[in-house]
């Protein structure tokens, strides 16, 4: 969300912003429903400010006993009669403020963030812009992506998957299924031992309030999975990560708040129709681990360079190429004012694909969470910073491990790193058919 008060002082500012992102100008109709609430209170405030008048001049002439004659009719009555009228004039105006309030509160939430000035200007993935890229490529002769490589396996179950709960779902077996959870195991004890994050178990469970704060609600309802009791399954952990800071003022003295988290993630991939319709790639359901930092609003630029950092540093020790970019203005996410992509080769594909997604959402999270600090010696509280990314999504990783340390006989090699967490196996042989 965004401040009223600057939105009325700099209006320039936010639609330039908003421009860049292939918006008209929005500042126009923000201030105009904000001048009419703002009269509909102020008109409320004289009224009731008459009423009270009013009603004073009734109780001084009530206790004076002071029947006076007004027009043929009694001073008292037809003053009566006056802050009955104050009353229900008030009520009206009052519904009318809540209505336009809560209409302008709705229209300002469906808005995105304003993008940071180092943010490249673009209308899709096109216009991203490389930051850097490590690790050579593997060029493998006879490349098999992911899935094929997990049904050589015997690992991998798409079909068996789908009788259960139809498309984007896979059922993952054996050496397989325990490779994913050693990369989730490793990437847990790499974040929390090395780079300072502390692990949460989180719901998954969580009620409206907890998305809008995050931005997920109310724009992006189509995106999530709402149960029957008015709950909503987690898109990523972020939320529930994010909103430990819900309606609180945090100590200085605790920030940064670096919080990690495993959970599945649920997403109905609206509108992914005919995108990566085989494979892992693009799930129902997934794992990640998710990294999120509540930070002072000064230091939140140095904080999202270092969350990209601990992400890339589970690649780099899996030893898998990547490239990481910075996303431009139109392939933005709603919530982020700056956002840098890690991209892992797939040697299957013969191309990078997203596998950590590291954003700085500035205030705007915090103003719908209100979620605030303050400093020592300062009278007025600050909204905190936000930031999250993924430390990386356990399938996406998975899907690179098996592609990355494919074999020409259909054998996967396991990682150095992920050796001790696989209770010896060095490698994943494939079925020997007869």
């Amino acid at each position: 969300m965004f401040d009223l008060k600057l939105i009325r002082e700099t209006p320039g500012f936010f639609d330039s912003g908003w421009k860049r992102r292939g918006l008209e100008p929005q500042t126009p109709k923000i201030i105009e429903m904000d001048e009419k609430r703002r009269a509909l209170l102020t008109e409320a405030q004289e009224l009731q400010s008459k009423r009270n008048e009013a009603s004073k001049q009734v109780g001084i002439l009530m206790s004076k006993g002071i029947v006076g004659t007004f027009g043929g009719g009694s001073v008292t009555a037809s003053l009566m009669q006056e802050v009955a009228g104050y009353k229900d004039r008030i009520a009206t105006l009052e519904e009318e403020e809540k209505k336009t309030g809560d209409e302008l509160n709705d229209f300002l939430s469906r808005l995105p963030n304003i993008p940071d000035e180092t943010v490249p200007d673009g209308a899709s993935e096109k216009d991203n812009k490389e930051v850097r890229k490590i690790g050579a490529p593997k060029l493998l002769n006879s490349a098999k992506e992911h899935f094929d490589i997990g049904e050589g396996l015997g690992g991998m179950d798409f079909e068996t998957a789908a009788k259960m709960s139809g498309s984007r779902f896979v059922l993952l077996k054996s050496g397989v299924a325990r490779l994913e959870r050693a990369l989730a195991q490793f990437m847990l004890d790499t974040h929390t031992q090395e780079h300072g994050y502390t692990e949460l178990s989180v719901p998954l469970l969580v009620r409206d309030e907890a998305l809008y704060g995050t931005g997920q609600l109310p724009k992006f309802a189509e995106d999530l999975f709402k149960t029957n009791t008015g709950h909503w399954l987690v898109p990523t952990s972020e939320v529930s990560l994010t909103n430990t800071v819900m309606d609180s003022i945090v100590d200085i003295g605790d920030l940064p708040l670096r919080l990690t988290s495993l959970t599945p993630c649920f997403r109905s991939e609206a509108g992914a129709a005919g995108k990566d319709t085989r494979g892992m790639i693009r799930q129902h359901q997934f794992y990640k681990v998710e990294l999120v930092s509540i930070t002072e609003a000064e230091k939140s630029n140095d904080e999202h360079e270092r969350m990209t950092a601990c992400a890339e540093n589970i690649l780099k020790k899996l030893d898998l190429a990547y490239r990481t970019i910075t996303l431009c203005t139109g392939d933005m996410g709603f919530s982020a004012r700056k956002t840098y992509d890690i991209e892992v080769w797939l040697p299957g594909q013969s191309a990078y694909r997203e596998i950590s997604s590291c954003s700085n959402c500035g205030d705007f999270q915090a103003r719908r969470m209100m979620a605030r600090y303050k400093k020592e010696g300062d009278k007025h509280t600050k909204y905190v910073h936000t930031l999250n990314g993924s430390g990386v999504a356990v399938g996406r990783c998975l899907i690179a491990v098996l592609e990355n340390y494919q074999q020409p006989d259909g054998s996967v090699l396991i990682p150095d790193a992920l050796k001790p967490y696989m209770g010896g196996i060095t490698k994943l042989e494939p079925l020997q058919h007869a």
